[in-house]
């Protein structure tokens, strides 16, 4: 698609979302990408296979190398945040787990800012130290205390913006500047943002993360993950991808592909309801805080505006009272359903304390920030007038 000088013009998301990365005619003349259900694929003769091995030619060769419903997948997700190239994995967690492994070696020291998902950090502390990198953990909203962490042998910063379950807001600007500096491969977890509220590769940043089961496929029924940026870093994961084996199959491929369709009238409207059910929190006199980046109360509110089209569809509160109080509003909610996960059409309901932080103490928890008296929603596609009038009672 051309301007009137010529030049091409960039799509807007909503069309990228249905029609990017997807090529026709489709086999069968389907007017969705099917699904290619097979582990292995067939050569014509040995010359096509020696083409195939001497990069003559690009095709599929066995399924934990690539597939036809899985790339299209790999592209639309990069026509959204505006990417070289994409990888997409059987969830969140092996594609940064992955891309850890193919840049990282003994000896590398990483930075993570301390509001990143727990397992991420979990794995960096943990895992990582066994094969001998180092994990610096520093606040997310401390420059000073970012760039002390910087070593000569650091190697990677790792930040997610928003953050979970608080929806702090990194400043992706500095995080790439910070980076550029020191010559780090700098990766953002924009689970929460998704693509059409936020595009860190525009800031600067090497690489961005999603765990497709949240937003991307937005029902509830996937387990996914992709890796966007440019295209040799893909590659390089790439290549490690195909020895740990974390693809993901191509059924989930497909249903990933269905649900970035909806992504943007998705956002747009969870955006809005997210927004209202914020704004009604925040007035409530059982309600002690909230944490939203769309409210002007929020502490990173005014760099979310900068660089965020939209807020999200999650928001975190806190009510008055001790653990049983807590769980006793979380019961009384009859739309909201008590889960994980979130970015689904059905709205969610969990309390930190109890779900993902359920094995440490009190102080522990508090330790890492994670108070007994928080609660956090995801919310889905239901009348925001519904899910308030459900808050309100359970609140009361």
């Amino acid at each position: 698609m051309s301007n009137d000088d010529g030049s091409k013009r960039r799509r807007r998301v909503a069309t990228e979302a249905i029609h990017g990365g997807e090529t026709r005619p489709r086999a069968g003349n389907a007017i969705t990408t099917p699904i290619f259900q097979s582990a292995t694929f067939v050569f014509r003769n040995t010359a096509e296979l020696a083409a195939h091995h001497s990069h003559e030619t690009r095709r599929e060769e066995y399924g934990r190398y690539g597939n036809p419903t899985t790339q299209i997948a790999e592209a639309k997700c990069a026509a959204l945040e505006g990417a070289e190239a994409g990888l997409a994995f059987s969830s969140g967690m092996a594609a940064i787990t992955t891309a850890l492994f193919a840049v990282l070696q003994q000896g590398h020291h990483v930075i993570l800012t301390d509001d990143c998902y727990r397992r991420t950090r979990q794995f960096c502390t943990g895992l990582l130290g066994k094969f001998g990198v180092e994990t610096s953990i520093v606040r997310t909203d401390s420059v000073e205390a970012l760039e002390a962490a910087v070593r000569p042998n650091t190697r990677v910063l790792i930040s997610e913006s928003p953050t979970n379950p608080y929806n702090r807001v990194v400043d992706l600007d500095h995080i790439a500047e910070v980076g550029r500096r020191h010559r780090l491969l700098t990766i953002i977890d924009s689970t929460f943002a998704t693509p059409i509220n936020q595009r860190p590769l525009d800031h600067g940043i090497d690489l961005v993360l999603h765990s497709a089961t949240k937003y991307l496929s937005g029902h509830n029924d996937v387990l996914g993950g992709v890796i966007l940026g440019k295209e040799p870093i893909i590659d390089a994961v790439r290549d490690c991808q195909g020895v740990l084996g974390g693809v993901i199959d191509p059924h989930a491929a497909y249903m990933l592909i269905r649900g970035l369709k909806t992504l943007p009238v998705r956002i747009e409207y969870q955006n809005a309801s997210a927004m209202k059910v914020s704004e009604m929190l925040s007035t409530h006199p059982r309600v002690d805080a909230v944490h939203y980046a769309g409210l002007e109360t929020h502490p990173g509110h005014e760099i979310a505006r900068k660089q965020m089209k939209g807020f999200g569809g999650v928001v975190s509160f806190e009510v008055k009272g001790d653990l049983d109080d807590t769980s006793r509003v979380v019961d009384a909610t009859e739309i909201f359903q008590i889960a994980p996960s979130m970015g689904g059409v059905e709205s969610l309901i969990e309390q930190p304390a109890l779900m993902s932080f359920f094995e440490l103490s009190t102080e522990e928890r508090l330790e890492v920030g994670i108070k007994n008296n928080l609660i956090r929603l995801s919310i889905g596609l239901e009348d925001p007038d519904d899910l308030i009038a459900d808050l309100r009672q359970a609140l009361g």
